[in-house]
């Protein structure tokens, strides 16, 4: 990236004083000084403009991270010209790290480009509205509650498609020259493809088998819910909207993206007459920072860190009313004076309680690993940063951990009350695996260049009937761009994260059980106030990404793979119940009407029954 005027007076600057070094241990020690400016004024910019997205706001950021780029490119250029005889394994792996210049690498017209275009991205994905009912309707909290607690089909159906059209359409054209800067910059990284640079970070050499089989081993669990659900659901809607041998439409599942299917527990739970497991009474009696502060007293009986006071002053933990914002939920790190901070819209609900506890994991790896240098300040892999409160969230939805803080009364644990418990868990867990592989299955392709932009969308939905069983509930186009309705597509993260952090938090709730002294089914399990599982969890924490995650994971569970054994014994015995009850009510396990849509002058409601029914007939006529 070249620069202009009073930057390249700075960049120069910074790099004289680089090059002064004679020793990589010397170079390390400048870098990691000026980078923990560049990367803290990038952070406050980009802060400023996340909770209040002015042109003003915007501006400013998009100067910042030029300004980063440039000093990014430099020392990585510096850094390629170091000595590095003799150096030992970190010295060399920290060095590694800062010649890997991202999308910096681009020419700095490109660049403010890129960034330009998914600063754009982002800002039509937060302020996005749909009409209806007279008011315009925002992502959080409207159409999510609406989506979440609305049973009226059409209703669903408007909503679904209206923050496609408000939002997915205008992002479309904007993505195609995303992916092309993107893939440029993977290009002159020296990789054959964005997708191929983005699992790069799990010094994984086939990562797309890997997270593939780890999924193919649990959908057998996936399509038994599936088939338990969609009955469920044909129950309440009927055929004309569900087809028991057929996919699922995506608007029914309680989440505008079907990612999750928790806020259908009412509706689908097992035993209906057994104790109910529901807080949102006691939680309507916290404030927000209550709500937090019980979050965070939990890390702290682990022994793990607690935020500082000065988390709770500079975070935002509720939607403004004043101005624009991106509510999605996402942690800080600031990368100086201990600075970590969370930006949500919060609502007093049962899953933005358990969000809570998710993003003070992202926070509690911040603090555990800021003594490292700042090439190593980040998760052992992607996955491994997403894992960390979501491993604690397991705990803390246990019926016993509940009592102990006062936020569940007169609950009695049966068998029935069990299958209950974990059908709910299965709705956010299980439901949520083949969602995460789509969403970077779709990408990978993408970048790879196996389809093309009229089929944007018809790839996505492909995706999505194989691997999900879902449909849309209304017809689609070329125009459409359901992907970018996502957060993630926007926003440029990488969702594989995500898949393997669903695993790995049963690897590791496994090991916080047993160090815990838990004994009993493992879904039982509260570890809460287990210092020694605090203990041995910070012990791999605060490695952050200094040892390949394989090296990280052995610190902590003596092993050196991910695994889906925990996963499976954990929700073994929803998955015998859903296997009985699914074949007492003779239900077709899997979708082989995948031909059929919801939507009316579908021409493909021809099911295979329908159709040997048919063939008889000619046949007979002929």
């Amino acid at each position: 990236m070249s620069c202009m005027g009073y930057q390249c007076t700075l960049a120069m600057a910074m790099l004289v004083a680089v090059a002064s070094a004679a020793t990589p241990d010397e170079f390390l020690e400048r870098y990691n000084d000026m980078a923990a400016d560049e990367l803290n004024a990038v952070s406050i910019a980009s802060w400023a403009y996340n909770t209040d997205l002015t042109d003003d706001n915007m501006a400013t950021m998009l100067q910042m991270q030029v300004n980063y780029g440039n000093f990014a490119n430099l020392m990585a250029d510096e850094a390629g010209q170091l000595n590095l005889d003799g150096s030992d394994d970190d010295t060399l792996r920290q060095i590694a790290k800062i010649k890997d210049k991202g999308t910096a690498v681009l020419n700095e017209e490109d660049y403010v480009k890129f960034k330009e275009i998914m600063a754009n991205m982002e800002s039509i994905y937060s302020k996005g509205t749909v009409s209806m009912d007279g008011q315009e309707m925002a992502l959080d909290p409207d159409l999510t509650a609406l989506m979440a607690t609305s049973t009226d089909y059409d209703k669903l159906c408007d909503a679904w498609v209206g923050w496609r059209d408000a939002v997915g359409k205008p992002i479309k054209p904007r993505f195609e020259e995303y992916a092309g800067y993107l893939n440029k910059a993977a290009d002159l990284n020296n990789y054959d493809d964005a997708g191929q640079y983005w699992r790069a970070a799990y010094e994984e050499p086939d990562l797309k088998a890997v997270v593939t089989g780890l999924y193919e081993g649990l959908e057998p669990f996936y399509k038994e819910l599936h088939a338990y659900v969609r009955r469920k659901l044909y129950e309440e809607y009927g055929p004309t909207h569900v087809n028991l041998r057929g996919p699922i439409p995506a608007h029914l599942l309680g989440n505008m993206w079907a990612q999750s299917w928790g806020n259908l527990y009412d509706r689908v739970v097992p035993y209906p007459n057994a104790t109910k497991m529901d807080i949102t009474d006691k939680l309507q009696e916290l404030s927000i920072r209550q709500m937090f502060e019980k979050a965070d007293a939990f890390f702290e009986s682990l022994n793990l860190e607690g935020v500082n006071d000065a988390f709770y002053e500079n975070s935002v933990l509720e939607k403004a009313t004043d101005k624009d914002m991106v509510c999605h939920a996402s942690a800080w790190d600031f990368r100086k004076d201990e600075d970590f901070r969370i930006k949500m819209c919060t609502v007093k609900t049962t899953e933005d309680f358990i969000t809570i506890h998710h993003e003070l994991g992202h926070v509690q790896y911040y603090m555990q690993y800021k003594d490292q240098p700042i090439s190593f300040r980040g998760g052992a892999n992607p996955g491994f940063h997403e894992a960390v409160g979501d491993t604690m969230s397991l705990s803390v939805q246990t019926p016993a951990h509940l009592r102990t803080v006062g936020l569940l009364d007169d609950y009695t644990e049966t068998v029935e009350s069990d299958v209950n418990y974990l059908l709910s868990q299965a709705l956010e867990k299980i439901a949520f695996l083949p969602f995460a592989l789509v969403m970077d299955l779709w990408r990978w392709d993408l970048f790879e260049g196996n389809f093309d932009y009229a089929d944007y969308n018809d790839k996505w939905w492909e995706l999505r009937l194989k691997y999900q069983g879902l449909v849309p509930p209304a017809r689609r186009d070329s125009d459409d761009f359901d992907p970018g309705a996502k957060y993630h597509i926007p926003s440029g993260v990488p969702y594989i994260r995500y898949l393997v952090s669903h695993i790995l938090q049963f690897q590791f709730y496994k090991e916080m059980c047993a160090r815990s002294g838990h004994t009993g089914p493992l879904n039982t399990c509260d570890f809460y106030s287990s210092v020694d599982a605090g203990t041995s969890m910070a012990e791999m924490l605060s490695l952050g990404s200094s040892k390949p995650w394989p090296d990280a994971l052995e610190t902590f569970t003596r092993e050196r793979q991910l695994s889906t054994e925990p996963i499976r014994e954990y929700f073994e015995p929803l998955y015998t119940w859903l296997q009985k009850v699914n074949e007492e009510n003779g239900d077709v396990i899997g979708w082989p009407d995948e031909t059929w849509t919801p939507y009316a002058g579908s021409t493909t409601i021809v099911t295979s029954l329908t159709w040997t029914i048919l063939c008889v007939v000619v046949a007979r006529l002929l």
